[in-house]
């Protein structure tokens, strides 16, 4: 540890929830036990949701303290740490996390900020990243160093504690996107700031298609529930017409074009198909990426849409 305490430093606690996370957490916590700020100022709580593997034993190794819920989503999971934590300043992030030894101290300009509500970033992936992971994050890495945003990823998200009890933390109903939805409500109490310099590496990010569709038809469940939660957001728009879009205008096109072949279709049916690929190369236009890279892109937006569309639709009860 090198850094210098002063009298400015809080008390900071890391949440962590973890299910079966034996693999990741050692990278998590070690990554953590190695943060340039002082051993004292630091609490680390892993919540655990009930892990049959190694993952309390880990947590152990690393003197963090343990709390379980077998039950929770991770909403409630998030809640129950910060019921037990003692800092001023809470921060979370996910057990497939790796934290940059200067991720505090990039932090700590932030925690007398009485206009912020909260700050973080998105995280980065992993050094040797698949074409699926480098394509995608495209997307999600945003254009300025420092910028205000309307959401946060709650894998890289710091909050003060007495903002977050007041609004009441994460909504315990909402099994995916409660960090959207706790952003929302963050942002009547104050900005909420990106920082890029507030590093930390998602290990666990999708690495192939498979995974890519599994982890976002997860999240897609919880988006559209999410949306009536805390009120509709204009940034929320498109979420909304998606399964408007490719469940019905799409396919009702496509019908349109076999009952009445003919250029009009056609060409409605093209322009319908595009619009959508053309709005997301519009969107990341001052974002550097190679033709290649825009290209497999599109190929994952096109499976997030649909895959998005699907995720609306409830599940067939076994």
């Amino acid at each position: 540890m090198t850094y210098q305490l002063s009298a400015m430093t809080y008390l900071v606690s890391i949440i962590i929830p973890a299910y079966n996370e034996e693999k990741c957490l050692p990278l998590c916590l070690s990554s953590i036990s190695e943060l340039d700020w002082p051993e004292d100022n630091i609490e680390v709580i892993v919540v655990d949701n009930g892990s049959t593997d190694n993952t309390r034993v880990i947590a152990e190794r690393f003197n963090t303290i343990i709390l379980r819920d077998d039950e929770k989503t991770v909403s409630g999971l998030r809640n129950l740490g910060v019921s037990r934590a003692r800092g001023e300043i809470i921060a979370f992030v996910d057990a497939d996390c790796i934290v940059a030894g200067d991720w505090l101290k990039c932090a700590e300009k932030y925690f007398n900020r009485p206009d912020l509500a909260a700050w973080g970033a998105p995280p980065d992936i992993p050094e040797k990243p698949t074409w699926v992971q480098k394509a995608w994050y495209i997307l999600r890495k945003r254009e300025s160093a420092v910028e205000t945003v309307s959401w946060l990823e709650s894998m890289n998200l710091f909050v003060k504690k007495q903002t977050f009890l007041d609004i009441g933390g994460f909504d315990e109903s909402l099994v995916t996107c409660e960090d959207v939805d706790l952003s929302y409500r963050l942002s009547k109490y104050g900005k909420i700031i990106s920082d890029q310099t507030l590093k930390v590496r998602h290990i666990g990010e999708a690495d192939t298609i498979r995974t890519f569709i599994k982890k976002e038809l997860w999240r897609g469940r919880g988006n559209f529930h999410g949306l009536f939660r805390h009120g509709i957001q204009l940034s929320e728009l498109p979420s909304l017409a998606l399964p408007v879009y490719f469940g019905a205008l799409l396919p009702l096109l496509c019908i349109l074009l076999l009952i009445f072949p003919g250029i009009i279709t056609m060409l409605a049916a093209i322009t319908a198909l595009i619009i959508p690929g053309t709005a997301v190369l519009y969107k990341i236009r001052r974002k550097k990426a190679g033709c290649v890279d825009k290209c497999r892109l599109l190929i994952l937006t096109y499976i997030y849409f649909i895959v998005r569309t699907i995720a609306v639709f409830p599940r067939q009860s076994r």
